[in-house]
């Protein structure tokens, strides 16, 4: 019986040291909630705050429940909770007045946090006001220049008083179609495609200097005096150059197809970035619209940003984005908001420009583009361009002056260049003459209004003459050479032949020469060819040893046989395969070529002439060298040009037809 009385008395014992340690938690707890509430409102604003709650008396009892009991009061901010909670509740109870303290935690960091930033921005907004106020006060009383702005203000505007006239290069620029020369088909089928009542995209190929970008402006001209076609009055006509145009992958920056200054990068307008509001910038494409975007070079633009024009011309539109934008945003100014939504106009018409051979041109591209193709210029069409300039500069020409001119060049601007260079020289000599026939007066040379270097000018004299020796000078001092070092002749060479070739749309006269010796060992001959002129032209060459025997029945194994390119040229193409052949012939065979005939085509192993390319600029190439007859493949008999003038053209399908035309 006594054990089971222990028993009792040791649970009882147990079950009450373990209600003690409970109570005992729960005081630590409550004494650290309080704690927290005199961190969160300050102890003496505890105090206040439990006075006017009726919660101070509990809050300093040593009772459990009156001490949450006062907890309650000052967490709920309410007077009126007047039950004690049992022994058994208080658990629950700190629960729920612990949450309740966690909100209000989280309810005063938002708040301070917004108190903050709401102070930062009042600030922001009195400065600004206040600087507002200062800008309008110095706008009141004058604006904000002082003496020092307005000294650099009136050195500017002394400066916008000097002129310069313009470069002699903008004087002798084409103004109308009829100083256009050499060009009339390329002029005619400029103008069918853009004075049209659907006007074409473009793409004008040909050598620089003949004329392309003049071209394309006269043609913008002429459409708008038309009534027929789309073009307004004050259709633009914008010009870039594609080797210059750069722009970020990113899209922060593209002068072609417009851009988005967004809030965070340098470029956007101060009030748009205040606002977080991204704001698009229009291009090129958009400053066309409704005229001509012209690209010069367009074969140097970007493959990716011809991809992204493509799709613009598709469209006839440019789309922006950003993900800065915020259509809900009642901040976006109303032609920020049209061109996110509905984008920029781009409806333009594309004149493309290039100097590159048509397959280095995007192939889209081409497909949506009509091609027109720019003739070189020849030695007469040089000679009348540097006629007409020296009537706009006014200077007297000797008669053998544009003969030599166009020996340097077959470039239009190059040639009114030397002109332009030739007239400076000739000006300064006679102007120094004058002064040593006659000094000016000292008020002339010194402080007076017409002195030379003072902006005023002087008139150039009358009767100013351009002669041969000053057009040899220019050419030495800027270390000209002839355009043309090969020419043709009226005589006969054995084991030399003209070749004709063709880069950057200018056809060239290649010198090919053979000579063949018997070999020391019959049978045992062999074949040397200078490697520089390419792979092709060494297939060439053992192409003609192949039909030489085929055509005159001899064994070039019995000789040994060396051909050269004379210069090294490098030979991209099997063009030269027939004047191989031919210059092969005449050296084993001793019988003499003549030198005013040029062969182009490929020579086959069974000997047949195969078409090439490039067939009118190498015309034209034998032109300039003085080439009175091209022969060619039968092949090529369409490509000749139709209003050819000066030069025969003889058309084989066999090597042995061509023969006749080329051995003396």
């Amino acid at each position: 019986m006594k054990g089971i009385i222990k028993r009792l008395i040791d649970n009882d014992k147990a079950s009450l040291d373990k209600k003690l340690a409970e109570e005992e938690q729960l005081k630590r707890q409550v004494t650290a909630l309080f704690g927290l509430l005199a961190n969160l409102y300050g102890s003496d604003k505890l105090v206040l705050k439990a006075g006017k709650l009726e919660a101070l008396h509990l809050m300093r009892s040593s009772n459990l429940p009156e001490r949450v009991l006062a907890l309650e009061k000052l967490v709920y901010e309410d007077p009126t909770i007047d039950d004690l909670p049992g022994y058994e509740e208080i658990p629950q109870v700190i629960n729920e007045i612990e949450e309740e303290i966690a909100d209000i935690l989280a309810r005063r960091t938002v708040e301070e946090k917004i108190e903050k930033k709401i102070a930062e921005k009042m600030q922001e907004r009195h400065e600004d006001y206040v600087k507002d106020l200062k800008m309008q006060i110095l706008k009141e009383e004058g604006g904000p220049d002082n003496a020092q702005t307005l000294k650099k203000f009136a050195e500017l505007e002394k400066l916008e008083q000097k002129k310069l006239s313009k470069s002699a290069l903008d004087l002798l620029r084409p103004t109308s179609v009829e100083e256009v020369v050499g060009q009339d088909r390329a002029v005619k089928a400029m103008f069918s495609k853009i004075a049209s009542p659907f006007p074409q995209h473009v793409i004008l190929y040909g050598p620089p200097g003949v004329g392309k970008t003049t071209v394309a402006r006269l043609a913008l001209e002429e459409a708008k005096k038309r009534k027929y076609t789309p073009f307004a009055a004050d259709a633009r006509f914008v010009e870039v150059d594609g080797a210059t145009l750069r722009w970020d992958p990113r899209e922060v920056t593209n002068p072609l197809l417009g851009s988005v200054h967004d809030p965070i990068y340098q470029g956007a307008r101060r009030d748009l970035a205040e606002g977080g509001v991204p704001e698009p910038k229009p291009g090129l494409v958009t400053e066309a619209h409704g005229g001509v975007l012209f690209i010069d070079e367009i074969g140097e633009l970007d493959p990716m940003l011809q991809s992204k024009l493509l799709k613009v011309l598709e469209d006839k539109r440019v789309t922006f984005d950003s993900a800065y934008y915020d259509p809900n945003d009642p901040n976006v100014p109303k032609y920020i908001k049209k061109l996110f939504d509905d984008g920029a106009p781009a409806d333009f018409v594309l004149i493309g420009a290039t100097t590159r051979d048509p397959y280095d041109i995007n192939p889209a591209l081409r497909s949506r583009s009509a091609e027109i193709y720019f003739e070189p210029l020849n030695q007469k069409d040089i000679q009348e361009i540097v006629g007409k300039a020296a009537g706009k500069l006014k200077v007297e020409l000797d008669p053998d002056v544009p003969e030599l001119i166009s020996e340097y060049t077959i470039e239009g601007r190059k040639a009114t260049g030397i002109l332009a260079d030739a007239f400076g020289l000739v000006l300064y000599r006679d102007a120094t003459a004058r002064n040593a026939q006659d000094p000016p007066a000292a008020d002339e040379a010194g402080d007076g209004t017409e002195a030379p270097g003072t902006g005023a000018g002087m008139a150039i004299p009358d009767g100013l003459r351009i002669t041969r020796a000053d057009i040899l000078e220019v050419a030495q001092l800027s270390r000209l050479s002839p355009y043309v070092n090969v020419k043709a002749s009226s005589g006969a060479e054995v084991g030399k032949i003209f070749g004709l070739g063709v880069a950057g749309f200018l056809g060239s006269v290649l010198e090919i020469e053979a000579v063949a010796f018997p070999a020391r060992d019959k049978g045992k001959g062999g074949i040397r060819f200078n490697e520089t002129a390419g792979s092709m032209a060494k297939d060439s060459v053992f192409n003609a040893a192949s039909v030489v025997r085929k055509l005159t029945g001899q064994e070039l194994a019995d000789y040994d046989v060396h051909v050269n390119i004379v210069g090294g040229g490098k030979i991209d193409g099997p063009s030269a395969g027939t004047a191989i052949l031919m210059a092969i012939m005449s050296a084993v065979q001793n019988r003499p070529i003549r030198q005013d005939v040029a062969v182009t085509g490929e020579v086959s192993i069974q000997g047949k002439v195969k078409a090439v390319g490039g067939i009118p600029e190498k015309i034209y190439g034998a032109k300039q060298a003085g080439v009175r007859k091209v022969v060619i493949s039968r092949e090529n008999q369409g490509d000749v040009p139709k209003d050819l003038q000066g030069i025969e053209i003889v058309t084989v399908e066999k090597a042995e037809e061509a023969v006749p035309h080329i051995f003396a």
